[in-house]
């Protein structure tokens, strides 16, 4: 791998094109270029998340994911191999219900915001979404294993749980939404 990494400018890339793990080259438009991307960008956005005060705990679990996501993100590169092992869908089924259990129950809808790790958790949550689409639209067109999908899912779910969890780090609480609707008088007493 390190030998492959002494020339970065390539040029190979000029025409439009991207080569895949496998040596293929498709157009740097597909799906699987789109997915790819969009879970490149899900992990540096949690490396921004890093730069953060966060409890160790949960600094130690998003490092793990970004380890994860580099395997996803290989596992893309590489039509039909597998590098995302169904061990890591686990592990954040596991993050979740602990993290989850430390949290009030939702009343009402939440924005993404709060402290500056929070409101960026909720930007990986989102993009989490986005790469997740991707996923699915090249699931349509290709077959793909279900594991790169799940963990997507997963995490997207979790980042929606860390950003309350990280919101409570201080002593803070989520943002509510002012619901119109739901703060209007009731009409019909």
């Amino acid at each position: 791998m390190g030998n492959r990494l002494t020339q970065i400018a390539t040029r190979t890339g000029d025409a439009g094109t991207t080569g895949l793990g496998d040596n293929s080259r498709v157009s740097k438009n597909s799906l699987r270029v789109h997915a790819m991307g969009d879970v490149d960008e899900l992990n540096s956005h949690i490396g921004v998340l890093l730069c953060e005060e966060l409890p160790p705990d949960v600094r130690e679990l998003l490092i793990e994911i970004q380890h994860q996501l580099f395997n996803l993100g290989g596992e893309l590169s590489i039509p039909g191999f597998e590098l995302l092992k169904p061990e890591a869908v686990l592990a954040l089924d596991e993050a979740l219900e602990r993290h989850n259990a430390t949290l009030p129950r939702l009343q009402e809808f939440i924005l993404p915001a709060g402290n500056r790790a929070a409101a960026q958790a909720h930007v990986c949550r989102t993009v989490a979404r986005r790469a997740e689409r991707a996923l699915v639209a090249l699931g349509n067109e290709e077959a793909i294993k279900d594991g790169p999908r799940q963990y997507l899912n997963r995490l997207s779910d979790l980042m929606f749980v860390l950003a309350r969890v990280l919101n409570r780090m201080h002593g803070g609480d989520d943002v509510y939404w002012k619901s119109q609707r739901m703060s209007a008088p009731d009409a019909s007493a």
